[in-house]
């Protein structure tokens, strides 16, 4: 069957219609935040669609229906936060939310049926169900070719790698087969460049988040079975430590039940929640707590939630919100604002919604479970972190405050909420590449630090956060800080490492330069929302045409100017690759020649780290905690000797929703060589209505 083609439904935006009446239960019929019109209407101006959307066929079939889309020599990436591999072509993805993917199968903590290619377009297919993108991976048979000299049939594929190589592959389309379903909406996104094609998708999905300011600060998840007192010794041990930390997480003991959850506190181990959180307040620490959205009987909530849940399965023992439906969204969010938002608590950690069904105790619910809403147990796993992070979201809105917080789980369109994903998988390599993949579809990616070999281990993996959308140390597992104890026994059996005074002290100055990059990371986030750049991205993103870049998946992009290569542990030294350009060594202010690879050497305490030369980089002066108001005192510093770019630093309140309604402003910082390199500070504010007042800057200091 033919397309069923529209007009652009935005700038650059094109929606094209397949078979009969598509799922009412998709991830554009549920989104919560419209597409950001005006500013897709300020990027460029694209009058025809990026191919010939008239040659996009579908076939209806017993098992569902069956999309077919050109393809052509390009690349194919993205399928969401995919942990196993980096570019996709040739491949099958499966589009199904798990936590525990076994192979590069598809299975992910977010799947996103939304892929782009190097010619600079993106498509999203506008499902919930579980459907195979197969890649350049098939083709409809031809006849055989045969040898004129020995009347055989001729085969040319002599080894592995002519079996297995790229260019074995010969198929020229992307079939996506998608069961249940009999008709379909799909939505092609123009570029011309794959960064466009990327931002285009974020800004139809309503822009990026923007998290408050205390939520790029050091996060720290404290140990399960932690009491009220030892929560309070432990943050006071990181403020007497001077360790930067902004967020404490509270893990499961918190509740009075947690498999399933009651959302009630502990009486005997949180006698006094109210003062706790007070006191926490007071050190300037923010307070996250953890949770998961099955519903015990115990649960205030439970009552009013049991004709809004699944009447056919339970998990332990608790109900499952179908939060498809208002009412239920209402209740949930009404408890959290009454109990916890309008008490102090500023994030939340939503766990257990990512469907693990490979491990051998059930998790979460079956696909066959069905919902009042209509939904059936796939499509609810596909959409049930979204709608999750969405009803949280909904009570963080209702009271002006911002949060960031972490889930399990997301799907397409979610880059406007300030949920950051995380993973109880370990591997490093896995952990770096979501970092550089997340960038393709509008995800949030922590590389969390939790359990470590070594000393080693620890720092690089450190590091690695310390670059992240989320610092995040996830102690949940051992009393002691991971620095001053990394072996799991050793540590529960109170033993310090015997150099654990040093290790801290090389901690501190990692989590230090950490809260110096605030302002360049909260200018990236806003670039992120207003424009629809991924705050960490891939460098084919930003060099599409440079091929060397096709299969760079250790290598990312941190906001405009910023290049990250983390070292992984056992590495002495690495590869790395300078795309187009000029770029400075941060670490020893080298200067080198772009496109071309180098060997750099790297002792424990360095990451590589380049800055784009001839920019600016505005670097804060350390604090232990970003608090309520913040005043940020910043030096700029120049990294070049020529034409420098301005530098525009984001400001607003940092905590409330008001730049919705106009209220915030850019200070453009600048650098004047003919003049001696004296700094211009110039004030531009959209609406006048908000008085920049966070940043101080004070002489530059130059780099070069």
């Amino acid at each position: 069957m033919k397309a069923n083609l529209l007009k652009p439904v935005l700038p650059g935006v094109w929606k094209v219609h397949l078979g009969q009446t598509p799922e009412a239960f998709t991830p554009v019929n549920l989104r919560v935040v419209p597409a950001q019109e005006e500013r897709l209407g300020e990027m460029p101006l694209l009058s025809n669609p990026p191919f010939d959307l008239t040659a996009i066929r579908a076939t209806k079939q017993k098992r569902g229906l069956l999309v077919e889309l050109a393809l052509g020599r390009e690349e194919v990436y993205g399928f969401g936060l995919q942990l196993k591999s980096f570019r996709q072509s040739g491949k099958k993805k499966m589009i199904r939310v798990n936590s525990d993917p076994i192979s590069d199968t598809g299975d992910s903590h977010a799947p996103v049926p939304f892929y782009v290619t190097s010619s600079g377009y993106g498509v999203l297919v506008d499902t919930s169900r579980y459907a195979n993108f197969y890649v350049g991976a098939h083709q409809a048979p031809e006849a055989p070719a045969v040898n004129p000299v020995t009347s055989t049939v001729a085969f040319s594929a002599t080894g592995t790698d002519a079996l297995y190589g790229s260019s074995a592959r010969t198929a020229r389309s992307v079939v996506v087969d998608i069961p249940h379903v009999e008709g379909v909406d799909v939505y092609i996104f123009g570029g011309p460049t794959m960064l466009e094609a990327v931002r285009r998708y974020i800004l139809f999905s309503g822009g990026g988040a923007l998290p408050p300011l205390w939520g790029l600060g050091i996060w720290y998840r404290t140990f399960g079975k932690f009491n009220q007192e030892q929560v309070m010794a432990l943050a006071r041990q990181l403020r007497e430590a001077r360790i930067p930390c902004d967020v404490l997480g509270l893990e499961p003991g918190w509740q009075s039940h947690a498999y399933s959850c009651s959302y009630h506190w502990n009486p005997e181990a949180f006698a006094t929640p109210a003062s706790m959180i007070s006191e926490l307040r007071d050190l300037d620490f923010e307070i996250n707590l953890w949770e998961h959205a099955f519903v015990h009987p115990s649960s205030p909530v439970y009552r009013d939630m049991l004709p809004l849940a699944s009447p056919s399965v339970a998990v332990w023992n608790g109900l499952i919100p179908d939060f498809s439906l208002p009412q239920a969204r209402e209740i949930f969010a009404r408890h959290h604002e009454k109990e916890f938002i309008n008490k102090g608590i500023t994030g939340f950690k939503l766990d257990e919604c990512d469907n693990s069904d490979f491990i051998s105790y059930p998790w979460s619910f079956p696909e066959y479970t069905d919902f009042p809403g209509g939904m059936d147990g796939e499509q609810m796993h596909s959409l049930f972190g979204t709608l999750y992070a969405q009803t949280i979201w909904d009570a963080f809105r209702k009271n002006n405050v911002r949060t960031l917080s972490q889930v399990r789980a997301g799907h397409a369109l979610s880059a406007p909420l300030p949920f950051v994903l995380y993973s109880d998988l370990y591997d490093q390599t896995d952990f770096l590449r979501g970092v550089v993949n997340s960038g393709f579809c509008g995800q949030l990616w922590s590389p969390e630090v939790r359990q470590c070999e070594s000393v080693e281990d620890l720092v690089r993996r450190l590091q690695m956060v310390v670059f992240s959308p989320q610092a995040l140390i996830n102690a949940w597992m051992v009393p002691l800080t991971p620095w001053r104890q990394f072996d799991y026994t050793k540590n529960h059996a109170g033993e310090l490492l015997a150099d654990w005074q040093e290790i801290e002290a090389k901690v501190r100055e990692l989590f230090e330069f950490r809260m110096q990059l605030i302002p360049y990371l909260y200018s990236a986030f806003a670039d992120y929302h207003f424009s629809g750049i991924p705050v960490c991205r891939p460098l084919v993103l930003d060099y599409s045409q440079d091929s060397e870049t096709f299969n760079i998946d250790n290598q990312f992009m941190l906001g405009r100017n910023l290049m990250v290569a983390p070292m992984l542990t056992g590495q002495k030294s690495r590869r790395i690759y300078l795309p187009e350009g000029e770029w400075v060594s941060y670490a020893d202010k080298k200067h080198f020649k772009g496109r071309q690879w180098i060997e750099m050497e790297a002792d424990l305490y360095t990451i590589p780290l380049f800055v784009k030369y001839n920019t600016l980089l505005p670097l804060a002066a350390p604090m232990q905690a970003i608090g309520n108001d913040p005043k940020f005192l910043l030096t700029v510093k120049v990294f070049g000797s020529g034409d420098i770019a301005p530098f525009r630093l984001f400001a607003d309140d940092g905590a409330t929703y008001s730049y919705e309604k106009g209220h915030y402003g850019w200070v453009e910082l600048s650098w004047d060589t003919q003049q001696g390199g004296s700094s211009k500070n110039k004030k531009t504010v959209p609406t006048g209505r908000y008085d920049i007042k966070n940043w101080e800057v004070v002489p530059i200091v130059s780099s070069v």
